[in-house]
């Protein structure tokens, strides 16, 4: 369920501080600013919004098992030079960590839009360690100008809407001045109907979506487990957490299970129905342990019996670790909640000096019980993620058997066929996002040709014949010589982004000429070869072969001679092969053979024509390229990098 902070503890309201080094991992933020707070105003506005703000969130979040911890809010109502929020603005704030499961940040995403669809005089902040995540969402359809760097302070959600705060108002803008604006221009802030679209379609499926996320599975567990689950359900997130997080410390705590089965293979196994979220059931379902010595498991006979009570001890274990875990590193709560209130009103000058038991002091403490009381029935699941292990005590202490669970109509467990067939939801997502893709580069690209001036002339109206096949086989010569650094391959930096209109036919007449032109000064003079042109099969030799050196021109010990011997003899093995035909040579496009060559010196040629690597390379990056249909691809995701981007072949269509 949502729950209420009335003021954060020292451990919680840490993340706020902006002397935090870093934030937290998978933990979204959020901060509520309501109109009044850029003005004068007293505490118990701030409270009574912070009150109506949870009664709207209590349908919605009270059946729903969060991943690590509940969505908060906490008031923050006098200045406080460390928040990372505001350090002077009156405002409600919170975090959430969500760990594995994203759904519980968008969820809290949907519940942010809800709260300001509500209460339309307020703006909203969201953010995670990505920064502006919302904005990610609506990447393919954002102003050209807003990036990461010029976003703070621009992006808010208010009456069920996102807003940007334009660049031309304000180029650096302020908290302050930001909120100001929305509350009085909020038409100029509003983002473009695209942007809207993106970010609340991710959300459209909500809350249905949380309802449909929670997943009911019968179990078998010891009775202090079923007791604690039976008062206390949402401490089940706690338990997949000490499971899944486990090391070889807190295992050791599970091979004995002093606090859960103190009684060992003698203690009863009941059975129970547990709720709990997709992502935990995942966490435990996928991972193989070992049940510890002490533990009472079931023949392997009854096969549901035995599943049911393999998951039961999964759990078990798990709060046995987190449980020794906590009690261990003195992780609990100080004081009650109402003492933290308390003290958090002192601090804020709420008594406003008065002495205790003063007419004026009692009328304003009346006033603040009153409100801790409305807002105490959200805190309760705040309470219990923070001092789980004193209340395992307290509900271990209550009276229990076996008997109290017996007889009781277990439901079976839920479909969990989607754990294994969320491929189709996989490749749904990638082609929604591949035809977000496409759109936006199809956009650009008309924007493209409506800035080609009309007189440029037939010289500039095709970037065919500006476009240089020779150019690919250069690029990745580059790519292959550079020395790569700690961070691996990294493509050519200079590299030309533009999309490159080609027309395979013109190419590939491009290409043949290439390699004709080639083939003729390859005749006119064979030993005139480019450096880096040929492959590992190039030889350096003359018409007359008069520059094959003797053995002792070379090497005393005639290893020269060996390796024109082992290089023959592997052409020789390679000529009843296919291998030869996969490349084209250098002059295999000559128009004809040279006069006076006998049949001989026509066979050596034909052996010894060099390969011409550049232009294998090429014709390779298209065959591959062709291959892949349209579709995505190593040859396109090579020749992206390299800044070509070669249209599809609509023959082949």
């Amino acid at each position: 369920m949502a729950t209420v902070e009335p003021e954060p503890s020292s451990s919680s309201s840490s993340i706020f501080s902006q002397k935090s080094s870093r934030l937290p991992d998978d933990t979204v933020f959020y901060a509520i600013f309501p109109d009044f707070s850029l003005k004068p105003s007293d505490v118990t506005s701030l409270q009574s919004l912070h009150l109506q703000i949870l009664q709207t969130l209590t349908p919605f979040t009270a059946d729903y098992i969060w991943q690590h911890e509940p969505f908060t809010l906490s008031v923050s109502n006098f200045p406080k030079p460390s928040c990372l929020c505001s350090n002077h603005l009156p405002h409600l704030h919170g975090k959430l960590r969500y760990g594995d499961n994203l759904d519980d940040e968008w969820f809290a995403v949907f519940l942010l839009f809800e709260i300001s669809r509500r209460f339309p005089n307020l703006s909203i902040r969201v953010w995670d360690t990505d920064g502006e995540f919302l904005l990610i969402e609506a990447a393919f359809h954002l102003p050209r100008w807003l990036n990461p760097e010029n976003s703070l302070n621009r992006v808010f959600v208010r009456s069920g809407d996102l807003h940007i705060v334009p660049r031309d108002r304000f180029p650096s803008p302020s908290l302050e001045d930001s909120l100001k604006f929305i509350a009085n221009c909020g038409g100029d802030s509003r983002a473009s109907e695209s942007v809207q679209t993106m970010v609340k379609n991710r959300i459209s499926e909500y809350p249905d979506r949380a309802r449909r996320d929670m997943h009911r599975v019968r179990v078998r567990v010891p009775v202090s487990v079923a007791q604690v689950l039976k008062h206390e359900p949402c401490l089940i997130s706690l338990a997949v957490e000490g499971f899944y997080d486990r090391d070889i410390d807190t295992m050791k705590y599970a091979a004995k299970m002093e606090r859960f089965l103190s009684k060992g293979r003698e203690k009863e196994l009941v059975c129970v129905s547990v709720k709990m979220s997709r992502a935990m059931y995942a966490q435990l379902v996928q991972q193989t342990f070992q049940a510890p010595k002490c533990y009472p498991m079931p023949n392997r006979s009854s096969a549901s019996e035995f599943v049911e009570a393999e998951l039961g001890m999964k759990i078990a274990c798990g709060f046995e670790m987190m449980y020794q875990q906590r009690k261990r590193e003195g992780l609990e709560g100080k004081g009650s909640t109402w003492e933290a209130f308390k003290e958090s009103l002192e601090r804020s000058g709420y008594f406003e000096g008065l002495l205790p038991g003063s007419k004026e002091y009692r009328r304003l403490m009346q006033n603040a019980e009153e409100y801790y009381r409305s807002s105490s029935s959200f805190s309760r699941a705040s309470e219990m993620m923070s001092a789980p292990v004193r209340l395992v005590d307290e509900i271990l202490a209550l009276p229990h058997s076996a008997e109290d669970f017996r007889g009781q109509e277990v439901p079976p467990s839920d479909d969990d066929s989607w754990l294994y067939n969320g491929e189709e939801d996989l490749n749904y997502a990638l082609l929604e996002r591949q035809k977000e893709l496409e759109l936006y580069n199809l956009k650009h690209k008309d924007k493209q040709k409506m800035n080609i001036p009309q007189d440029a002339g037939p010289s500039s109206s095709s970037k065919v014949d500006e476009f240089d096949p020779g150019e690919i086989a250069k690029t990745m010569q580059a790519f292959v010589h550079k020395v790569s650094s700690y961070k691996g391959a990294e493509v050519p930096e200079n590299r030309d982004l533009k999309e490159v209109n080609l027309d395979v036919d013109s190419f590939i007449k491009e290409m043949e000429s290439i390699m004709k032109r080639q083939g003729s000064q390859d005749d006119a003079c064979d030993d005139d070869f480019e450096e880096g042109s040929s492959s590992d099969l190039d030889f350096d030799e003359s018409e007359d072969g008069s520059d094959i050196a003797e053995p002792s021109e070379v090497n005393g010990d005639g290893e020269d001679v060996f390796m024109h011997s082992y290089s023959d003899a592997l052409n020789e093995e390679l000529k009843s092969t296919t291998l030869e035909k996969s490349f084209i040579r250098a002059n295999e496009q000559a128009p004809q053979k040279k006069e006076g060559t006998s049949k001989g010196s026509e066979d050596m040629d034909e052996d010894f024509t060099p390969v011409d690597a550049d232009v294998n390379l090429v014709k390779s990056f298209l065959d591959s390229f062709s291959s892949q249909q349209g579709l995505p691809g190593p040859a396109s995701n090579l020749l992206g990098l390299m800044g070509f981007q070669l249209p599809q072949d609509k023959k082949g269509k």
